[in-house]
Order: C-alpha cells, then structure tokens, then sequence
C-alpha cells in the first residue's frame, strides 16, 4: 500500500517551492527545491541552445536553494564570469519569492561542444570566478564571496563557497529535466524541470564540524594537507543525499516531501513551511529612465535609432522605448 503523506498532515509544496527540513538525529538541516513553470518561464523567453538551458536552470536552482535562506528583506546574486562558451550567467534572487536569470554565450562555441558530446557545467563555463553576493539594502554592506571556477561543477562551487567562507560542511545535488507533455490531437511539446536539495551539518558541538577532504586554497606547492576524520552523523547523512537520482529531483510525480521522507525516514524529518519561487524581474520603466538619465546628450544621440531610445531587459526580455527628450 503507497504512502499517503496527507494523512500525516502534510501537504505537499508543489513545484516552484522551497522546503526547508530538519534531520535532528543527523545534526543536519537543509532545503529541498522543485522547480516547474518557474524555469520553463525563464528558459522559454530566451530561446537558449540546449546546454546553456540546463547549466542557466541549475544555476537558478542552486540560486533558489541559497536565496530562501536569507533571513532579511534582501537580495542574493550568483554571477558567473568566465572565458568559457558562457561568458556571463546571472541569477537574482529577491527576498522573499522573485527569481530572475539570463546567460550571455557564444553559440558557435555551444555547438561545437554540443557536436563533440562535451558541453557540460563545467567546459561551458570554462576559467573565471563565480560570485556569491548578499545585498541587503543600501544602508547596509554588502557581502560577497568569490569562487575559482577551474573545470568545476555548480555542485562543487556550492562546497567550497560553504566551507571558506563559513566552514559549514556542505552537500548539494543538482538536477536538470526535459518533461514532454501531449494533448490529444497536438504533437508532443518539451519544457523544463528542475530540483536541488542541499544540507549543511551544524551540531551544537563546533568541533564535531570536520571535513574529510578540504581544499588546498592558496597553499604553496607540496604543503603537506591533513586529513581529518568526518563525524559519523555527517557521513550518514552525505551518503543518502548522494544515492539521490536526477529522476528524483525532476519527476513532478515526485513530491520533495515524498523524497525527504525516503531519505530520512529512519532518523525522523522535520518540515518547516515551503517558500514560494515565482518569476518576477525587478525592472521597470521609471528604473531604465534612471538609468538613462546618468548619460550625456552625446550618448543618448549615439543610442538613437529612428528617434527612439530602446532598451531591452536582459532579464524579462522587456523592451522600454523613450523618445529622446524624455530619456
């Protein structure tokens, strides 16, 4: 007999929602993310080639799973910059529900690595840094932290972001889907799905806060590294999160609750209440003119085209028009 989650009292988030959980014998909490309509929205406005849709759609994920955390009114941007096929890959994320992300690529570059079964996370992005930035208003300094990106995964940039800037042991799994749906009489239409979880080990004990395999950081060449013993806890509960498949993460079938309690059961999972994701830009018409009146007559004429200033949305794919003298 399946598992009815509902006679437990739980209700299920649905997609486009974050849950934040608990594994109390594990020492262990976390957020477990689907996304639905949200991604499809995003990916769908842009048009992007295939490779870049799923590296944009992981990108918004791990972005969902870290922004939800914010305990303020406030903002929480992923930006990547790099020499690879994908030079710029932004995510914003604005407390408490908005999400918004474009990419910026070279296609001949993208169907070259498409061509040769290579176009990954990783070679897409190539060499550069990834920035982890937390804006919480114009009164207040801002934070960022900065990751290599040397041929690693959104996966890995998550560990290392954790365990440099706030030495919090860290494990995170990422998944991208292709969902193909038909109405009868009309052909097979593709959209996207996407799924993260993420848990961090945070026992009252600060000293039980080991990390088996640490990164060697700016250490010279051939400093010797020390490898400690992880927590038995936090072993256990990194070992469940990696037998997580991608299926599990992307199947609308598939509620986050459902999984959570597959991978906890045993230990007891404790929900906290879903946080909404939904598809909003920040921009606006009285914003873009801000933005427009920082120019002098000379650039405001080079941008002129058949006496209209437009300008474009590299987000919402919004277009704002302005006749000269207004702008």
């Amino acid at each position: 007999m399946a598992l009815n989650l509902e006679d437990f009292g739980v209700v299920p988030a649905g997609q486009d929602a974050v849950r934040p959980f608990a594994v109390e014998g594990l020492d262990v909490r976390g957020r477990v993310v689907a996304l639905g309509p949200v991604v499809e929205t995003v990916l769908s406005r842009h048009d992007y080639p295939e490779p870049v849709s799923r590296l944009l759609a992981e990108a918004m994920v791990l972005t969902s799973l870290l922004g939800t955390s914010l305990k303020f009114q406030g903002r929480f941007t992923l930006q990547a910059q790099t020499d690879g096929p994908v030079s710029m890959l932004v995510v914003d994320f604005t407390s408490p529900n908005a999400l918004r992300a474009y990419a910026s690529y070279d296609a001949d570059a993208v169907d070259a690595l498409s061509a040769a079964k290579k176009a990954t996370a990783e070679t897409l992005l190539g060499k550069g840094h990834l920035a982890l930035t937390i804006d919480q208003g114009k009164h207040m300094q801002r934070y960022q932290g900065l990751v290599e990106l040397d041929g690693i995964s959104l996966e890995e940039v998550a560990r290392r972001y954790f365990a440099r800037s706030e030495q919090i042991p860290t494990e995170v799994r990422l998944a991208v889907g292709e969902l193909y749906t038909r109405l009868e009489g009309e052909r097979p239409q593709k959209g996207w799905t996407a799924g993260g979880i993420l848990i961090q080990f945070l026992p009252d004990t600060p000293d039980r806060m080991r990390q088996a395999d640490l990164h060697p950081g700016d250490a010279p060449d051939g400093t010797e590294l020390h490898t400690l013993e992880e927590d038995d806890a936090w072993v256990e509960a990194k070992a469940l999160v990696e037998t997580v498949k991608d299926l599990e993460l992307t199947d609308p079938d598939i509620s986050v609750e459902r999984l959570l309690f597959r991978l906890f059961h045993e230990r007891g999972v404790r929900l906290f209440e879903p946080q909404p994701i939904v598809d909003r830009c920040q921009c606006s018409r009285d914003k873009v003119a801000g933005i427009l009146s920082g120019f002098d007559a000379a650039e405001l004429e080079d941008m002129t085209i058949d006496s209209k200033i437009v300008v474009t949305c590299e987000f919402c794919s919004t277009r704002y028009e302005f006749d000269p003298p207004e702008a």
